[in-house]
């Protein structure tokens, strides 16, 4: 299936119907709260992942034309557009909605993955091992962590339409997801090698907010691991998310990572920056280089200064 594929040409199931289902919901409650702009935002980034010749597609452009007449009306009319006016729980309904769909999904999207019983039991036997010499606090916060990780990369690959097994978890290694065919394309390999940082940093953020609410010192110790791990993966070699993310880059962009991880070694001293930076400045020498992609480098950029603030307790 292509990567900017909509809709299944075998069957014709839509690729993107969380996304749609979430994107109504949210337009719904900014018409509910008279945000009428903001509704036609959330219609109008649908219908972008709707087939042009649908009936979903039709509907929705029906939808957008009526929105707009509607604005256009209440500009005339000097009316508000949108719920400035509203009172502040209606105002900030819409984004309390939309981060708990948000969530909800995710959530959903997690327990799924371990439905498939190769996950669970290997899964159940590297949460066994790491038991047996962390405890089972730090070993749970671990699995979990490399866990959300590697659904990361699955997301990703659902999202692409690209095939893929379950996450294995093999102790003393982590866990990979087996693709079931080739990813050719350099930006395509980015973005699936960079979701599971991204996903292992929300990881990562979430394990920190729950030490400072609680002030639970193992929280702390499972954010600052999970942190040295997906920093460590970002690492440009190998089969790591890192060489997956460089791939694209072209070289004044390797340049510019390089740079990038040595402020990073600066402010946060993390040493483990020292293993990526030289990789890095390996990678950046290499005389075959990608076309180049200024948002997989921001992203990179992004992981590499959270990651080792999180991680600066460790290495």
């Amino acid at each position: 299936m292509a990567p900017d594929a909509l809709a299944c040409p075998a069957c014709a199931s839509l690729i993107h119907t969380d996304t749609l289902k979430q994107l109504a919901a949210e337009a719904d409650v900014a018409t509910r709260a008279g945000d009428l702009v903001s509704a036609r935002n959330h219609w109008a980034a649908a219908l972008r992942l709707l087939p042009a010749r649908s009936q979903q597609h039709a509907v929705i452009r029906d939808r957008l034309a009526e929105l707009t007449r509607r604005i256009d009306a209440a500009a005339v009319q000097g009316g508000p557009v949108a719920a400035d006016t509203a009172p502040w729980w209606r105002r900030g309904a819409p984004g309390l909605v939309t981060v708990a769909l948000v969530l909800t999904s995710k959530l959903k999207f997690l327990l799924l993955g371990l439905t498939k019983a190769s996950t669970f039991v290997s899964m159940f036997a590297f949460f066994g091992v790491y038991w047996s010499i962390y405890g089972w606090p730090l070993a749970l916060g671990l699995v979990l962590s490399i866990y959300i990780h590697e659904m990361g990369h699955v997301a990703m690959l659902r999202r692409l339409g690209i095939e893929a097994g379950a996450p294995m978890f093999i102790p003393g290694v982590g866990a990979f997801v087996m693709l079931k065919q080739h990813v050719s394309d350099p930006l395509t390999d980015a973005k699936i090698g960079l979701a599971g940082p991204v996903w292992g940093l929300g990881a990562a953020l979430a394990a920190f907010g729950i030490y400072a609410v609680t002030g639970a010192r193992i929280w702390l110790a499972i954010a600052q691991l999970t942190g040295f791990l997906n920093l460590f993966n970002l690492t440009p070699v190998w089969q790591l998310d890192g060489s997956r993310g460089v791939h694209v880059l072209a070289r004044g962009e390797r340049w510019a990572l390089v740079a990038a991880i040595a402020l990073a070694l600066m402010v946060t001293e993390q040493r483990l920056l020292f293993i990526v930076g030289g990789v890095a400045v390996w990678r950046a020498l290499q005389q075959e280089t990608g076309p180049g992609d200024a948002r997989v480098l921001a992203t990179f950029v992004v992981l590499v200064i959270a990651l080792s603030l999180l991680a600066r307790g460790l290495g």
